[in-house]
């Protein structure tokens, strides 16, 4: 028994990379590696995801828009009326099988009504719900009703003239194309979202007047500045785009980084009331809501009376009921900072290219598609070429018969067998096969000159126009002359303004705290050797018993100040995470208090080396490295405008840190060496630098082998001789310990 439960034990293991696995199939065991398992049954499943479902083409649609869209177009629902959208969804079942509500939802995200997409495909008929609503849900199919807006001409000219490949459906019944012939850039006019296995997609939309305009100007000249004609990026919920060049660059170039968007408000003069009409995409209605309940139930806005919802036919629209004597805008501020009323739009243009993923910029997204729109117009121009040219052979072998229409006649009449009747032409008259069964299949009563005639005048437009599509292929300049000649009519045509209008400079007061919305207060701050930090208010002081601590941890800062007061903390990384009291909750001495690390995000073996704190960022930091160097940095240099909460080479790496400390008043320090020395330091003879992480000046000599053990305040100690121990210039060695100074050190010790 106990051999059994050891072997049940053994198989139950995590199995590593290139182990056996044993698969119980029915009462046989299986012997089976791993890696085969991977390739033969999860590697088809994730390119699947990735190719067949998750991520766009080239076109702009993944398989499921695609499959939609196409079913919609041979239900002759581009010109016709409207259909409801149950039986639409019913008939793209034959093309895609994953279900009806998976289609249902694919189409409502097309749907003008549901506000989506910035160029909407699908024109609907009552309830499809609201994407910058959680809670607004979509009527179901069987009431809604759709057809296909008018810009989805631009999608589907041209479609049967050989202009994409078609492919049998799951079920090899009919055929479906490969991608559409788009006469416009529609990969980057929609946002579009997708998350495949180990990779995902998200792109932003731009204006569709501004994206035509830029692919025409890039096939023009390929260097083309794309910010001097593409803007920015545009979405249908509109907001302020906050411009940032270096930013917008880096998605131009790249196609990754973010955008950052902000919500549009209104209010009336001297009035306590705002109106946000416009949001982010990346939000919904009810998530500002929760995140604004959250921070006033939290203390953390107390300007807010109340908030309602009052979204209704003419838009969305939050309106926001504000304390009297509050600044609306002060308070829209604060909510940018702590809400998502301003949220960042991540970017990643991954997109399928020939069945591959590659992350493209705008510039190569753009190029990629006038390659793909190129190959189309020139597929179709070889379309209209051969057809006109099978056109022109019927008709001259019509012409041939106009020589002698009764000799055709007579042939025909005088055949015997009907089978004989196209060889009997053709000798006749010297045409082939092709232009003889045509001539054969022509009605008696079209057996006249007139009707004839009529057909060979065809012959020499026929000819004009089989000159110029040759010569339209065989011309690259021609080929993209009318992929740019279409781009400009669409941009006429269904070209609107923009919807995100864009802030070019953030006035500085925009990003500035509003000191006054935090509740200001005493408190007694509590700071451990092992990160943890408490923040005690005096009444809670008073009436609190032994402070609770972790086992082996004792504090090494305690500090009066206000619950505005910011903090620094100084890490082992040389960075420097800044906070306010305000940002830690009021607690007990009974509670452990707040660990630093996990509070303020710290990465993986960072701890907090320094604690300053200050209400007006005067002073210094001073920093003592191992090399005998000390950095004195004006406090001024580590606040910042933007409200950052972490700032990089907050001090020097060059060599390891010993001592930290914020001086808010200049002061003497006490530094011992392991040879016996001391150095009485005044740190106004330290002059003062702006650059944080600067290497410092020489304070202390030392010798080989010799490092600082000690560095204290000068006050705190009691010196027989303190002036044995300074000296007017730096660097010094500092002076050897006399015997008394020696002993009243060691009693301090003990």
């Amino acid at each position: 028994m106990a051999k059994k439960q050891q072997k049940r034990t053994s198989t139950m293991q995590r199995p590593q990379l290139g182990d056996s696995v044993k698969i119980l199939d029915a009462g046989s065991v299986i012997e089976n590696n791993i890696t085969d398992t991977l390739e033969t049954n999860y590697m088809p499943y994730a390119m699947s995801v990735i190719v067949s479902r998750a991520l766009p083409e080239i076109d702009g649609f993944k398989p499921a828009h695609r499959k939609v869209l196409y079913t919609m177009y041979i239900m002759n629902l581009l010109k016709g009326i409207r259909t409801k959208s149950a039986n639409i969804v019913g008939n793209t079942m034959h093309l895609n099988p994953h279900g009806d509500q998976a289609i249902y939802d694919t189409m409502v995200r097309l749907a003008r009504g549901n506000e989506s997409l910035l160029v909407p495909f699908v024109s609907g008929k009552g309830n499809f719900g609201k994407s910058y609503s959680r809670d607004m849900a979509y009527a179901a199919s069987r009431y809604t009703e759709a057809k296909l807006e008018d810009i989805c001409t631009e999608l589907f000219a041209d479609i049967e003239k050989n202009t994409v490949d078609f492919v049998d459906n799951y079920d090899a019944t009919t055929k479906e194309p490969t991608l559409l012939p788009v006469s416009f850039p529609t990969i980057l006019a929609n946002n579009t979202l997708g998350i495949a296995v180990g990779m995902a997609s998200s792109i932003c939309s731009f204006n569709l007047s501004e994206l035509c305009e830029t692919t025409i100007a890039l096939m023009k000249n390929p260097q083309h500045e794309l910010a001097s004609t593409l803007l920015a990026p545009d979405f249908v919920g509109g907001g302020y785009i906050l411009y940032d060049e270096q930013d917008l660059q880096k998605v131009y170039e790249t196609g990754r980084g973010s955008i950052r968007v902000r919500a549009k408000y209104n209010h009336e003069p001297n009035g306590n009331m705002i109106e946000i009409t416009q949001i982010p995409p990346t939000t919904t209605i009810e998530a500002i809501m929760d995140k604004i309940a959250e921070n006033v139930k939290n203390g953390k806005i107390r300007e807010i009376n109340d908030m309602r919802d009052e979204t209704d036919l003419n838009g969305l629209k939050l309106t926001i009921d504000l304390k009297r004597g509050q600044d609306p805008d002060k308070v829209m501020q604060k909510l940018f900072r702590m809400t998502p009323l301003e949220d960042s739009f991540s970017c990643n243009f991954n997109i399928l290219v020939h069945g591959m993923p590659r992350v493209m910029g705008v510039r190569e997204i753009l190029n990629e598609w006038i390659i793909f729109r190129t190959d189309c117009v020139r597929r179709r121009t070889s379309y209209d070429l051969e057809g006109k040219e099978k056109r022109m052979h019927l008709l001259k072998g019509l012409e041939a018969i106009l020589l002698d229409i009764d000799k055709a006649v007579k042939i025909v009449r005088e055949t015997q067998e009907e089978a004989d009747v196209v060889p009997n032409l053709m000798m006749g008259f010297g045409i082939d096969k092709i232009q003889a069964d045509y001539v054969a299949e022509i009605k008696l009563r079209h057996l006249n000159r007139e009707y004839i005639l009529k057909r060979i005048q065809e012959i020499e437009a026929l000819a004009k126009d089989i000159a110029t599509l040759r010569d339209i292929l065989e011309s690259p300049a021609k080929i993209k002359k009318i992929v740019m000649d279409e781009l400009a009519a669409v941009s006429k045509k269904y070209g609107e303004p923009r919807h995100s209008e864009i802030i070019y400079e953030i006035p500085q007061s925009e990003d500035d705290d509003v000191d006054e919305a935090i509740p200001d207060y005493p408190v007694t701050i509590f700071y451990t050797r092992e990160g943890y930090f408490k923040k005690i208010t005096p009444q809670s002081l008073r009436m609190s018993g032994e402070q609770k601590l972790k086992e082996g941890d004792e504090i090494i800062t305690q500090i009066e100040c206000k619950n505005s007061s910011e903090l620094l903390f100084f890490t082992n990384k040389c960075q420097v995470y800044k906070s306010r009291a305000n940002d830690f909750a009021d607690t007990k001495a009974s509670v452990m208090g707040d660990f630093l690390p996990a509070k303020l995000g710290m990465e993986d073996g960072e701890v907090s080396v320094c604690m300053a704190l200050t209400e007006d960022y005067k002073g210094h930091m001073l920093f003592v490295f191992e090399n005998g160097k000390c950095g004195k940095v004006t406090m001024e240099s580590y606040q910042t405008k933007q409200n950052r909460k972490k700032l990089i080479n907050a001090f020097s790496d060059k060599s390891p840190l010993v001592y930290a400390e914020y001086l808010h008043d200049e002061t003497e320090l006490a530094i011992e060496t392991s040879a016996g020395r001391m150095l009485l330091v005044g740190t106004a003879q330290i002059a003062a630098k702006t650059t944080k992480n600067t290497a410092g000046v020489n304070l202390i000599t030392l010798k080989k082998n010799q490092s600082i053990t000690r560095i204290r305040h000068a006050d705190t100690m009691e010196l027989a001789n303190p002036h044995r121990y300074r000296v007017r210039t730096l660097p010094a060695a500092g002076a050897l310990l006399r015997a008394e100074d020696l002993a009243e050190q060691i009693q301090l010790t003990m």
